[in-house]
């Protein structure tokens, strides 16, 4: 599906589409059964209403034939010789009589559609007609059976066997005509069971095939942009590692396939680019490092011959000389310092800084460091104070340089402490690392200045504002902390102070 030439928003229509479509052939389909099992029910009913209406005619029937099995019985008992002192027994007999002829004059009428409530269909019609032409012959043999009842009773016996003779065609006319019907309405159901069994089953088949069309319409749809995103997305996660390598291999012909493409170009761009960017700044370390190294000697020069002039190796000086000797001191040896930054933070750059991990004692460096700020922390009024928790011992790490990391924060909280102020450092162990914390009583760091401090030549408004230092040492600390496996951040509000607080690995670099 990602193939077909056609724009992401053009197949979730067609997707949408196709869908509503399935949906419609399932509702109408569902209409069209339903419309077929009303259909049936409705002919059930009408069925029914015919084989109730039948079975009625049949009851009317069949009630006659009893009549007259009846009074038939009594005539054989007026002629059987046990029973022929019963003479009013003729009296009863012509009120069965009248009864009989009353129930088959009702039977006609009964016959027509406005009795029976429908219009018979034309199959129907000749039962229906033989009905009434029996029933009316019946009803002529009773007329003359009631007859005899009062003038012979003997020969009314005669006519009341034909009478029955009749009355047993008309009832085997109606039976058949309701046993017609309720065949029909048995077989009506019978069907109604099957066709509902199969309405059923097809319904059934057709909303599953409609739902796994869907399903499967759909899986492949997101799966064509699903898929390509993911790809897109690991591919860009790669770049922003630094893994220029490989590319985004995707076939879409829509806005997905352009995005591969544009990923991929950008891949490219991105590694000449960081190539060019490796180049030159492992160019502009070397310079620095050649640099650094060429003004170290004249600076050394200037330095050492400075102190020996001072010193009066080469004769008296006076104040002023003095004075002046102290400054060129002074700004070489901050020169050195700038330049002994800039050439250590070249060679971590440049990878050449290999660091010689051995275990000593994290409180020793800590007191070292605490020890080289005094004087100046002294001179300023500030109070030093270290504490180390007792299980803070050995580590293992580069000794130099974690101790230029501890003077160099120790120095910055020293040199932004006003007089009167306190900087304490402490060191604890939780979860496998030490953690050590320089905390100042300084102005402190503004939220948007805290992890800009970290990057080179980056200061403060109140380091701009003491003149000292470029801007390196931060940077540097973050550099080789990282490289011993640890992190280094700041805590501070503005008025409230500053807290650095560095971490390394008990056990070192991980």
């Amino acid at each position: 599906m990602g193939r077909l030439p056609a724009g992401v928003h053009a197949k979730l229509l067609v997707a949408f589409v196709g869908t509503a479509l399935l949906v419609v052939v399932l509702g109408v389909l569902g209409l069209r059964l339903l419309g077929q099992s009303n259909e049936r029910v409705e002919t059930l009913g009408t069925l029914q209403e015919q084989a109730f209406a039948y079975g009625k005619l049949r009851s009317d029937a069949g009630h006659v034939r009893g009549l007259l099995a009846q009074n038939a019985g009594d005539d054989y008992q007026k002629v059987h010789p046990a029973f022929r002192s019963r003479q009013d027994s003729s009296a009863g007999s012509l009120r069965i009589d009248e009864a009989i002829a009353s129930a088959v004059a009702l039977i006609p009428a009964s016959t027509y559609s406005d009795n029976l409530g429908f219009q018979p269909s034309a199959e129907d019609e000749p039962f229906l007609r033989r009905i009434r032409a029996t029933s009316e012959r019946l009803s002529r043999v009773m007329g003359k059976v009631i007859e005899l009842d009062r003038a012979d009773p003997q020969r009314a016996t005669s006519f009341r066997v034909r009478a029955d003779l009749i009355a047993i065609d008309l009832n085997q006319v109606a039976t058949e005509l309701a046993n017609t019907h309720v065949a029909k309405a048995d077989t009506l159901i019978a069907r109604n069971d099957n066709a509902y069994t199969h309405s059923r089953n097809l319904f059934i088949g057709v909303a599953a095939g409609a739902i796994v069309l869907a399903l499967l319409l759909g899986f492949l749809l997101s799966w064509s942009v699903i898929g390509p995103i993911q790809r897109i997305d690991t591919r860009l996660a790669a770049i922003a590692s630094g893994d220029f390598s490989g590319q985004v291999d995707i076939t879409n012909r829509d806005e997905l396939g352009a995005l591969a493409a544009n990923v991929n170009r950008m891949n490219d761009e991105l590694q000449r680019l960081y190539r060019e960017l490796e180049a030159a700044s492992q160019h502009k370390s070397d310079f620095l490092a050649n640099m650094s190294h060429e003004l170290r000697t004249p600076l050394n020069a200037i330095i050492g011959f400075s102190q020996v002039m001072r010193d009066g190796m080469f004769g008296e000086i006076n104040e002023k000389q003095q004075e002046y000797l102290d400054d060129i001191l002074s700004s070489a040896n901050h020169l050195l310092a700038l330049i002994n930054d800039i050439l250590d933070l070249s060679k971590v750059e440049a990878g050449q800084v290999e660091l010689r991990l051995e275990p000593f004692s994290l409180p020793d460096a800590l007191e070292g460091g605490v020890v080289m700020v005094r004087e100046r922390a002294l001179e300023g009024g500030v109070n030093v104070e270290l504490s180390a928790s007792p299980e803070v011992d050995v580590v293992t790490g580069d000794e130099r340089r974690i101790r230029q990391v501890i003077v160099n924060l120790l120095s910055n909280a020293v040199k932004f402490t006003p007089q009167g102020g306190e900087v304490g450092v402490r060191a604890t162990q939780e979860n496998g690392e030490v953690r050590v914390s320089v905390t100042d009583t300084g102005p402190g760091i503004a939220a948007e200045d805290q992890a800009r401090i970290f990057e080179e030549f980056q200061q403060t408004e109140a380091g701009l504002a003491q003149r000292e230092g470029t801007g390196l040492g931060l940077a540097l600390s973050k550099r080789l902390i990282e490289l011993h496996g640890g992190r280094i951040w700041v805590d501070s509000e503005l008025g409230e102070g500053s807290t650095f607080v560095f971490t390394l690995p008990v056990g070192g670099r991980r």
